[in-house]
């Protein structure tokens, strides 16, 4: 409503402007006109610029000034060859190089934003790999495992408030929160020590949000760097917001080993199943194997023929039944 309210408030004001001055020129109607059309001008041109991003503006009039200036010195040589027909030349000059440099600045213009500058100034360079760590992911620790094995290098960035957090955990009352809280720190002190990783830890903090998964995603959007999480509610929230992730738990997933219907397993039966008969097994990493008429077997070793595999987003689940090689 108060956008609504702006709008004519602007159109009244040029049309005032338009007819202060059309009384100046004696023809007061025609200011009037004018300025209502001006007004409607300004009002469309706001419209209109809405939805064009900052990048693409500063891309596209940096290329239209650098088309233009080229444009000039290309044609400059020409003047004491054709005196007569130099002015035509250097406007179509102005027109084809002007109108190249406009294209080329707003397509290379998109990843220019003022955060993008600010970063440059502050020392946050475009070329820095970039990745943020969350609190599940540290505690987790299985991202110490992975850099020691060289698959992931770069800065590790680590928030005050992550450190804050990690630090109210390890001083909780409760004993299991204050465990995890400890091993996220003690995390932190194993990944600083190895060699291609650094870790920075950063000051910047957004009061205006309360809550931490998305003070992490506005981090990740300001520094232009992947957020690494095993947190399957953040990895949805950023992944909507344009912020790239690395899931702890989907690498695991897909790291596992190809499991195929009719291949034979050796595992112990743990427990029942909920259902009837059923007996569960576990692979070595972590892998449920849900074996049919399996409950009989319970604290054996058994071979088990695998009938069909189950990928959810909680991980996956092998369905088996006993095979031949167990004997009757």
């Amino acid at each position: 409503m108060l956008s609504y309210f702006i709008r004519f408030l602007v159109i009244a004001i040029f049309t005032y402007i338009g007819y202060f001055i059309g009384l100046r020129l004696e023809d007061a109607s025609r200011g009037i006109q004018f300025g209502l059309i001006a007004g409607l001008l300004v009002n469309i041109t706001e419209l209109s610029l809405r939805h064009v991003k900052i990048g693409h503006f500063i891309g596209g009039l940096a290329g239209l000034i650098a088309g233009i200036l080229f444009g000039h010195l290309f044609v400059m040589p020409l003047k004491g060859v054709f005196p007569n027909i130099y002015d035509s030349i250097l406007y179509i000059s102005y027109a084809v190089f002007g109108y190249s440099g406009l294209l080329i600045g707003i397509n290379r213009g998109r990843s220019l934003s003022i955060d993008a500058f600010i970063r440059t100034l502050k020392g946050h360079g475009e070329d820095e790999n970039y990745k943020i760590l969350d609190t599940s992911v540290i505690i987790d620790g299985r991202i110490a495992d992975v850099c020691e094995t060289g698959f992931l290098d770069g800065v590790f960035i680590i928030p005050q408030f992550i450190l804050q957090e990690l630090q109210h955990i390890a001083d909780s009352s409760d004993s299991m929160r204050r465990a995890k809280g400890r091993r996220g720190l003690d995390i932190l002190h194993r990944i600083q020590k190895m060699s291609g990783i650094s870790v920075k830890i950063v000051e910047e903090d957004f009061p205006k949000i309360k809550e931490v998964d998305a003070k992490l995603v506005a981090l990740a959007k300001y520094m232009n760097a992947k957020i690494v999480t095993n947190d399957f509610n953040l990895n949805k929230v950023a992944g909507l917001q344009g912020v790239s992730v690395l899931n702890i738990n989907e690498l695991a997933n897909a790291l596992k080993p190809v499991v195929l219907p009719g291949e034979v397993l050796n595992v112990f039966v743990l427990k029942e199943g909920k259902e009837q008969n059923q007996g569960v097994a576990y692979l070595d990493d972590g892998t449920m194997v849900v074996i049919e008429n399996g409950r009989k077997l319970i604290g054996k070793h058994v071979g088990a023929e695998v009938t069909s595999v189950l990928q959810t987003t909680a991980g996956r689940m092998i369905f088996a039944k006993p095979s031949n090689s167990n004997g009757k």
